[in-house]
């Protein structure tokens, strides 16, 4: 792949229907076929930067759309980097992001779909969830015992449970699409190894420390099952109004330009347009009381 041709990504790691998803099928240390490396990616990710913070003014600007950006990964996967480095250049009036933890009393005394809506991002804007409502079905899956914190009565707690979670994911962000949000979700896909030189890097590092916490290890070892609820839930869940990105991420720079180039693409495509500006007269008198005015 030629360095012009970084739109290809774009469509290379969307998955806008689940049937038949198998993430088997997608290489975490897959770098697209490219012919350049980190020097010339991070060269690159910086334009493609640049051009995310003009289209981030023009969707402001516009006042008619807003974006949100999911972003799940495994322990260790890469997503307060990838959000780091990708929004770097962005005003940060036109970004609010939302890292969300287990709910506490007040959240778990709603459905799981509240504290999600009270985050979502104003028109204009873009909204960043570092994890999201997918952990409603993913680490949920792995443990049920947090469901049971939930206080969900047992007559709707059958063999049902999962297929109706779905459903209402999918109507969600089917009700967001019609209000003029564009969802992206975006799963950063690391190999296990990656994953445990990720964890040792921080067990080494004084300065990374504080990033490491056993629980880690604990889910290092429900990998498989993780896998499992990843697979299920794009299957389920992407659709081409609601697209999943199954970004390769054990090269952090090629995951960064896949998603920037992922979210450059998806603005352009909304023919942005900043509001019709006062006529040339009034600018011209606007003009000239400003010099008289000096």
């Amino acid at each position: 792949m030629a360095e012009h041709d970084l739109k290809a990504l774009f469509q290379r790691y969307r998955i806008g229907k689940g049937d038949g998803f198998r993430l088997a099928d997608h290489d975490p240390d897959s770098k697209g076929g490219v012919i350049f490396g980190k020097q010339a990616g991070e060269a690159l990710l910086a334009l493609g930067v640049e051009r995310l913070s003009e289209l981030q003014q023009l969707l402001y600007a516009d006042g008619r759309w807003s974006v949100l950006a999911v972003f799940q990964a495994m322990d260790g996967g890469g997503k307060d980097g990838t959000i780091r480095q990708v929004m770097s250049g962005v005003n940060p009036q036109g970004v609010a992001v939302h890292a969300f933890k287990q709910p506490g009393p007040v959240e778990l005394g709603h459905d799981f779909l509240w504290r999600i809506h009270q985050a979502l991002p104003l028109r204009g804007q873009i909204g960043i969830f570092n994890r999201s409502h997918y952990e409603e079905v993913l680490v949920t899956r792995l443990h049920p015992e947090l469901v049971d914190g939930q206080k969900i009565p047992e007559t709707l707690r059958g063999d049902r449970f999962w297929k109706h979670r779905y459903q209402d994911i999918r109507a969600f962000e089917r009700y967001l699409g019609r209000q003029g949000t564009v969802v992206l979700k975006f799963f950063l896909h690391i190999s296990k190894d990656e994953q445990r030189q990720r964890l040792l890097a921080r067990l080494d590092d004084p300065g990374k420390n504080w990033k490491f916490s056993p629980a880690d290890i604990k889910e290092r070892a429900l990998w498989d099952g993780y896998q499992d609820a990843y697979e299920e839930a794009i299957r389920q869940t992407a659709r081409p109004k609601a697209p999943w990105f199954v970004v390769p991420a054990d090269h952090k720079w090629f995951a960064h330009l896949v998603v920037v180039q992922a979210m450059i693409n998806t603005l352009e495509g909304l023919s942005l347009r900043p509001p019709t500006p006062a006529s040339e007269k009034v600018l011209e008198q606007s003009r000239r009381a400003l010099q008289k005015d000096g």
